[in-house]
């Protein structure tokens, strides 16, 4: 079990971004990436997760959750929290760590050698290769495997996380591919029920629409002031997570009365753990 935390890739040109939003209209059959007050209505029989509900990111194990809490995210290994709103991690555009060999040879990344591709940011997580639209629907095929086991189990939605791989992979990825790819991953959860998070990727949230996102799940977006952006895009439906305490005080100062907000240790320890740390505004 990894944790996924907001990478310190802060240098994206405003170019690159709008160039971003427009690959994700084309993607979507020429559908415009707008960016609304709110979530749309999903697909199917969903329900969307609470608004400004007391938030707990349990993705580094499950624990009994705090009391206010109405919302969990844990990993789809374990089981939902009774009675609360469960959001379900699964690992979407790379491997978990050392299992790379769990995966077929030709849907992880390689460099022009025939080496495969490594985040430089998390050690042992190959990137998945998305650059052909049939190895996207392979891809598709075994994380929606996990997504059907997450609405098996009773979670309300999923979080496909490293959507954002794109920005690290030495320019071999794209923001269309990886948009192609969370789009059949929603049209997979809508079909289970399920609705589905935009993990991360502040760049891409006007394009929420297109991509087919109910909500957000924001790694230190008060750190890098980018919580109006998912404001902007997916309402009071976001869901942040801090690493620091600078950070969580910028996130309650600027979006604590409407974004749901918590503070974690960078390992999303449990409490039986030692450095665990929860902290809310």
């Amino acid at each position: 079990m990894r944790h996924d935390r907001r990478r310190p890739y802060r240098a994206l040109a405003a170019a690159a971004a709008a160039a971003a939003l427009l690959l994700a209209a084309a993607q979507a059959n020429s559908t415009p990436a707008t960016a609304g007050t709110g979530p749309a209505s999903p697909a199917g029989d969903v329900t969307l997760p609470p608004a400004h509900a007391g938030f707990d990111y349990q993705i580094g194990g499950p624990y009994a959750p705090p009391e206010g809490v109405g919302v969990v995210s844990r990993d789809h290994s374990a089981q939902p929290a009774e009675g609360l709103y469960n959001i379900c991690y699964v690992n979407a555009f790379q491997t978990q760590p050392g299992a790379a060999d769990s995966w077929d040879s030709d849907l992880l990344l390689r460099d022009a050698s025939g080496e495969v591709v490594y985040d430089a940011e998390w050690e042992g997580e190959a990137f998945l290769d998305l650059r052909t639209a049939g190895k996207r629907e392979r891809i598709a095929e075994r994380v929606g495997a996990w997504i059907d086991s997450c609405a098996a189990k009773g979670f309300q939605a999923v979080e496909p996380d490293n959507f954002d791989s794109y920005q690290r992979s030495a320019g071999l990825l794209t923001a269309a591919q990886a948009q192609d790819l969370v789009h059949r991953l929603s049209d997979r959860a809508h079909a289970r029920g399920l609705a589905i998070g935009q993990k991360n990727t502040a760049e891409l949230a006007g394009a929420r629409e297109a991509n087919g996102l109910d909500f957000a799940v924001a790694e230190e977006c008060g750190e890098w002031d980018e919580c109006d952006s998912y404001l902007r895009a997916f309402g009071d439906r976001v869901f942040v997570i801090e690493y620091t305490a600078d950070g969580l005080a910028d996130a309650c100062a600027g979006w604590g009365d409407r974004l749901s907000i918590v503070r974690r240790d960078l390992d999303v320890r449990t409490p039986a753990e030692d450095g665990y740390v929860r902290e809310t505004c």
